[in-house]
């Protein structure tokens, strides 16, 4: 087995000294393109039930758990010191890891952890090759004496999104060098020692009680019992060596990992290619380009049905949604060079188109999607225009434009929930009882917290693009736009959201004004298409600034709007009723700076972008969190959020270039 790989030089390196590196909320995740994953804190402490491996059955979704942590013992001079650490109750840890914690390392976003007890020096790196549904841990041992390391796991079978009140029944299958955990699914744990002998252990599982601090302050069930096991020693000479644990759930389609060194060298590799096709395609050649362009690989997977390229909304526990797919779009896939990804993800939701909608979402079980949501396929229209502009693939416009005219006409005549032009003066209406259709869709229960049913004006903003889209499509193909005289209704329609001061987020299905300041007209302002006068911007860059501008994104809603809520954490009925009321979300942010960026005010964009920038590193490392509170800007959602990401990865390329273009005007 060849170890001996050249280094490959990293397109960036963030290092975490001892202390920080143990803080449970900063998060690492490595995904493996069909919706699994593998979660940890920095430091390999669980913290939530998602925590572990995670794998696919129907990708991306049907996603069960199959490892919670490996288990890590090192014996030196008589001495056992466990490598490993798991929280059994809040702050109280069974096992050293915290403590005898060196430093993690992100090469690419790729782990490496380094402990040391007993003058021994112990690395671990993580990967989790391509759809191999499998975490490899990567050990490296350095002592001058020689020293036995203890390996094995504490292991569940069991649904992601719930956890196992008791521990579960797993049979345990030695063979050798390889062990195969039976419950519901099959784990299979294989062991690769080149440098050392090592001795296979007859499995004697024991229950262990695991506490997640994490699902504690979601008020979800917080603690599970898992089955933990030793199952192989390795005895190292003076001077140490090198060990492998691949841990993988058994499907009809998972490969081997016949040398899981060559696979970490492999993934490595393909992330450098990944950080610098970003920077060639953007012309920014800066770390957090790189950074961005790896995070974003994490939510591009692959679907069995309908088959094709999708994307995963958020990590730990979303799937694949329309909207959150559309948005991300541009920034996952065409500011990173990948264009065979975009167009693909194009093609995977224009197929499902049904009278002229998009899926808001697939279903968790494989079986179907929702159709509830009024924007995703105007972002399509508008995510279809930016990819053949960037492309330049013809052949995929003439293919799509017959398809796009659909998914308009079908507005235009009416469709599902209410969706349908109004002749009288061609904006977009939506809405019906019981339905939240734009992505402001909190429903609790029956309360849909943000109706906003009449005409939002984001949704204007993008069916004003989403019918420029056909006329533009059209007009490069050299064929007559059909839709023209809809478009230019629509234009000439968008000024009754303008009450002489501001713009008003929604028209009721009366016609009344709903003047609530959220971030929505910017939305709409920062669309290509939408008519505006330079008065009517500054008024609404002044609100939001005023308003709505945090360091970290923008807030749903005014805090000075009586129906403000400020806190978002606890049960999830609690985070529902403040996810629109007020709580930040950092993706709305760039349209905010580009309505900087249209009035010249470069230093200005940079500077409501430097924290959110900052904040890459300051929960999932590498990413960006979906939310922040409102008050105390806590991250909060998921820590890995696919539009987040995009977003930031779209500011910061438009800020550069517009400091770029800045800077040559003044010394030219």
């Amino acid at each position: 087995m060849d170890r001996s790989l050249p280094p490959v030089a990293p397109a960036h390196t963030h290092r975490y000294g001892p202390l920080s590196a143990r803080n449970p909320d900063l998060e690492v995740l490595l995904t493996d393109g069909l919706g699994g994953f593998a979660l940890s804190s920095l430091a390999g402490v669980p913290t939530r039930c998602y925590s572990g491996l995670v794998v696919s059955g129907l990708p991306p979704v049907q996603r069960f758990t199959h490892l919670v942590s490996p288990l890590e013992i090192l014996e030196v001079g008589g001495q056992r010191h466990s490598l490993h650490a798991l929280e059994l109750a809040p702050g109280v840890f069974e096992g050293r890891g915290l403590e005898i914690l060196s430093d993690v390392t992100l090469r690419d976003l790729l782990p490496e952890r380094v402990q040391m007890v007993g003058g021994v020096r112990v690395s671990r790196k993580m990967v989790s090759p391509a759809h191999a549904g499998a975490a490899v841990y990567l050990y490296t041992v350095d002592s001058r004496e020689a020293v036995t390391l203890t390996l094995g796991g504490y292991f569940v079978d069991r649904d992601m999104h719930h956890v196992h009140p008791q521990a579960p029944e797993l049979a345990f299958q030695a063979n050798g060098d390889e062990v195969l955990v039976r419950g519901e699914r099959t784990t299979r744990v294989q062991i690769h020692a080149p440098d050392a002998p090592i001795t296979s252990l007859a499995p004697q599982p024991f229950p262990q009680r695991v506490y997640y601090r994490h699902d504690a302050a979601r008020g979800e069930p917080d603690h599970e019992y898992t089955r933990g096991a030793v199952l192989w020693e390795v005895h190292f000479p003076a001077g140490g060596g090198q060990v492998a644990l691949v841990v993988q759930g058994m499907t009809d389609t998972i490969p081997d990992i016949p040398d899981p060194w060559l696979a970490y060298g492999q993934e490595a590799t393909r992330r450098r290619e990944l950080a610098e096709l970003a920077q060639q395609t953007c012309g920014v050649s800066d770390d957090l380009v790189a950074t961005l362009a790896v995070a974003a690989d994490a939510y591009l997977v692959q679907r069995n049905n309908p088959a094709g390229t999708s994307v995963i909304a958020g990590y730990p526990w979303f799937a694949d949604w329309g909207r959150d797919a559309m948005i991300s779009l541009t920034g996952l896939t065409l500011l990173t060079g990948r264009f065979a990804e975009a167009r693909d993800l194009l093609h995977t939701f224009l197929s499902t188109l049904q009278r002229g909608l998009i899926p808001n979402h697939f279903h968790e079980d494989g079986q179907g999607a929702g159709y509830n949501t009024v924007d995703g396929a105007l972002w399509l229209a508008v995510a279809l225009e930016r990819y053949v502009t960037a492309s330049h693939d013809l052949d995929f416009a003439r293919e799509a434009l017959p398809q796009l005219r659909e998914l308009l006409i079908w507005h235009l005549r009416g469709t599902d929930h209410g969706i349908r032009s109004d002749p009288a003066d061609g904006l977009l209406l939506a809405g019906e009882a019981g339905v939240q259709l734009t992505w402001m869709d909190v429903k609790i229960e029956d309360w849909v917290v943000t109706p906003r049913h009449g005409k939002p004006i984001e949704i204007q903003g993008l069916w004003i693009a989403a019918l420029g889209a056909e006329t533009q499509l059209s007009e490069t193909l050299g064929e007559s736009p059909e839709l023209a005289e809809a478009w230019a209704q629509a234009r000439g329609s968008f000024g009754q959201f303008w009450d002489g001061q501001a713009f008003a987020d929604t028209i009721g299905l009366d016609g009344t004004l709903d003047l609530s300041v959220r971030p929505n007209a910017a939305l709409a302002l920062a669309l290509p298409d939408t008519p505006t006068t330079p008065e009517q911007v500054e008024a609404a860059v002044r609100q939001t600034e005023t308003e709505l501008l945090t360091p970290l994104g923008l807030h749903t809603l005014s805090p000075r709007d009586p129906r403000y809520r400020g806190n978002y954490g606890g049960p999830q009925v609690l985070r529902d009723a403040a996810y629109h009321q007020g709580t930040v979300w950092p993706w709305p942010l760039t349209a905010y700076l580009e309505l900087l960026l249209s009035r010249g005010e470069v230093a200005q964009a940079r500077a409501a972008l430097d924290s959110l920038s900052g904040h890459v590193w300051e929960a999932g490392v590498g990413h960006v969190s979906e939310v922040f509170s409102g008050d105390a800007l806590l991250p909060g959602g998921c820590p890995f959020q696919a539009w987040s990401v995009a977003e930031l990865l779209r500011g910061q390329v438009l800020v550069s270039r517009a400091e770029a273009k800045e800077a040559a005007q003044k010394s030219g």
